[in-house]
């Protein structure tokens, strides 16, 4: 196909029937968007291969269908990892009533190795890491300027890092693919965890050297160095890096290009300037995907509920069980639906929001904890609670006060990118899970790498305990 031109209109059915068959169409993803989410014009009807990067429009293009990709079927859309973790965790209950999708048996907490959704989170996240390796090649080989050059590459390089860490959390030792080879992918052997997170660290600096601080829209739907920067902030947690983690947590707070929002009802507004990056839906008006996932009224649920176990972690006057959720009782029963995201029609006011302020400052104030600075700590955690209409916690010792952030982190991001997971295991608090979980087991605090991929790549071997 050297030096060959092909439709635009083609191309996009490409990739969707590409897509659809777990398969990764690299030169369809470089090309451009098939999306209107990021509003990047075409530049023309027919572009050549070796064109892609020949100027930034073109790049970004390729950038756009990155993004698009991840809203659209990634673990980081909205219809993924807070809804397959909240109900393998403790935050949600699921209502489905059969399994096509092995979300049921992720809820009981018996999934196996052969469970289309876990499937779906490993093959999904590693073709957009394979479409962010093919960006990175390619924008590296081009006469870009040095300013667009390095962006185009930290943007992909910060993907392709933040799926790992997500692949690492749930199946420790992984693959850590940095081309576009074939020939070497496809024999890859798996990376021990420890030296994913090692990798993650070093390629997590470099993003910051290469992204600016200032976004480059308004609406924040392209990541930034401070994107970068929370990413290695949690790296640091898991490596218990508390001093690294600290700097970096108060390098982001100090930036003027955010504040605290103190407006319970408008932390999932997306003009505010508490959102350190969000994903814009696939066309104006859209609702986001948390929105249509978790609504029902008037009805028994079908799909999603909040469980009893996260409804008993709030204390009494909390204002975010008010602003939410939403109780809907049918027959003499309550159910509680979610409610961060209220628009189910027309939207015009929320995109789906991967990182956001809160985080630093409960992450912040669990790294001094940790350190044993309980004061200053409080001076994190007390603004999350006292938005939420709760009194400010006094001075208490190190482990209660951990404890506390953790319950905070609960309350505060449920339903949101697999944040209960991730926290309970960086915590080492997963076991917590076996007093509302009857099936829960120590091995669990892993999924079992996919069947399929085991199969056809040996390397991929031994499958993780208990499976």
């Amino acid at each position: 196909m050297k030096n060959s031109k092909i439709n635009i209109n083609q191309c996009c059915k490409l990739m969707r029937f590409c897509r659809n068959r777990g398969l990764v169409l690299l030169f369809c993803v470089l090309l451009f968007s098939c999306e209107k989410m990021l509003e990047v014009e075409t530049p023309s009807n027919q572009i050549g291969k070796d064109k892609v990067f020949a100027d930034v429009q073109t790049a970004n293009a390729a950038l756009a269908g990155l993004y698009a990709g991840l809203r659209d079927n990634s673990p980081l859309s909205g219809e993924s990892l807070g809804a397959f973790l909240g109900v393998y965790t403790d935050d949600l209950d699921s209502y489905a009533l059969t399994d096509t999708n092995g979300v049921l048996a992720l809820y009981h907490n018996q999934q196996t190795d052969t469970n289309s959704t876990v499937y779906s989170v490993w093959s999904t996240a590693y073709q957009h890491i394979y479409a962010a390796n093919a960006i990175i090649e390619g924008v590296r080989a081009s006469a870009l300027p040095g300013n667009e050059k390095n962006r185009i590459e930290g943007e992909a390089l910060l993907v392709r890092n933040i799926l790992l860490f997500y692949l690492q959390q749930l199946f420790g030792a992984v693959p850590y693919p940095v081309s576009t080879d074939y020939t070497v992918n496809q024999y890859l052997s798996r990376v021990e965890s420890i030296e994913v997170l090692s990798r993650l660290e070093a390629d997590l600096v470099r993003c910051g050297e290469l992204l600016p601080d200032q976004y480059r829209d308004a609406e924040r739907v392209y990541p930034n160095r401070k994107g970068a920067e929370l990413m290695l902030a949690r790296v640091y947690m898991l490596e218990q890096k508390w001093a690294q983690a600290e700097t970096v947590l108060k390098a982001i707070l100090g930036s003027p290009l955010y504040s605290f929002q103190n407006d319970l009802s408008k932390v999932f507004q997306k003009d505010s300037k508490h959102i350190i990056w969000q994903l814009k839906p696939a066309n104006s008006g859209d609702p986001v995907k948390e929105a249509m996932l978790y609504y029902f009224s008037g009805a028994v649920p079908t799909g999603y509920a909040l469980s009893e176990s996260l409804m008993n972690s709030f204390e009494a006057g909390d204002l975010r069980k008010q602003e939410w959720m939403v109780p809907v009782t049918v027959g003499g029963n309550t159910w509680y639906r979610v409610n961060k995201y209220k628009n189910i029609t027309i939207n015009d006011t929320e995109d789906s929001i991967v990182f956001r302020l809160e985080e630093v400052y409960l992450l912040l104030a669990e790294a001094l904890a940790q350190q044993n600075k309980v004061g200053e700590a409080l001076q994190y955690i007390n603004p999350v609670r006292q938005r939420a209409g709760l009194s400010a916690l006094a001075l208490v010792s190190k482990e209660v006060l951990l404890s506390e952030i953790l319950l905070e982190n609960r309350r505060e991001f449920f339903t949101e990118m697999g944040h209960r997971f991730l926290d309970l295991k960086r915590n080492n608090r997963l076991g917590d899970l076996q007093a509302v979980k009857p099936n829960w087991k120590p091995y669990h605090s892993l999924w079992p790498v996919p069947q399929k991929d085991l199969l056809l790549n040996p390397n991929l071997k031994p499958q993780n305990n208990g499976y």
